[in-house]
């Protein structure tokens, strides 16, 4: 990727040179139409919002939530569990840009978010563990001891004799 400065008024046209068919079209791909309406919101702030992406999963005794939440921090982040709706949201600052700084490149998202997730009978709302390490979120809901798989023995026809036979 080259860096090129140019002015907010230039869009690949110039009197020098005609349209650049490939600039344009680099241009349309990052076009956001939804962008000019976060401006409009109040307290929106971003330009894109931040929505991590979360990997859930079950295991026999949990389940598993995790999200990469990279540059937020624990104290902007908020975990509840209200009858089985496990919720998380949080918010990721934007960064201070200093005057007299030229940004050629600004994709980074910021803002908050919220998710939240139905979860099956028989969680164990008690003992929910949540850690926040290297800017991953790790939420482990255990299933209650009655609701985790239980092996089921199958008596067979020589325990039967086995026992018949002592």
């Amino acid at each position: 990727m080259s860096l090129i400065r140019r002015n907010n008024n230039d869009r690949g046209l110039s009197q020098n040179r005609g349209v650049d068919p490939f600039e344009v079209m680099r241009d349309f791909l990052q076009w956001d139409p939804f962008r000019e309406l976060s401006r409009g919101v109040p307290g929106s702030g971003a330009v894109t919002g931040f929505l991590p992406s979360f990997e859930v999963k079950e295991t026999k005794d949990a389940y598993v939530f995790k999200a990469d939440l990279p540059g937020v921090k624990q104290e902007d982040l908020n975990i509840s569990l209200t009858g089985n709706r496990l919720t998380i949201s949080g918010q990721r600052h934007e960064e201070k840009k200093d005057e007299g700084e030229t940004h050629f490149v600004y994709e980074r998202s910021f803002g908050s978010f919220s998710r939240s997730f139905s979860l099956p009978e028989g969680i164990d709302a008690e003992h929910v563990q949540a850690d926040l390490k290297d800017g991953v979120l790790n939420v482990v809901v255990p299933k209650k001891p009655e609701v985790q798989p239980k092996r089921i023995l199958i008596k067979g026809a020589h325990e039967g004799d086995t026992k018949a036979n002592a």
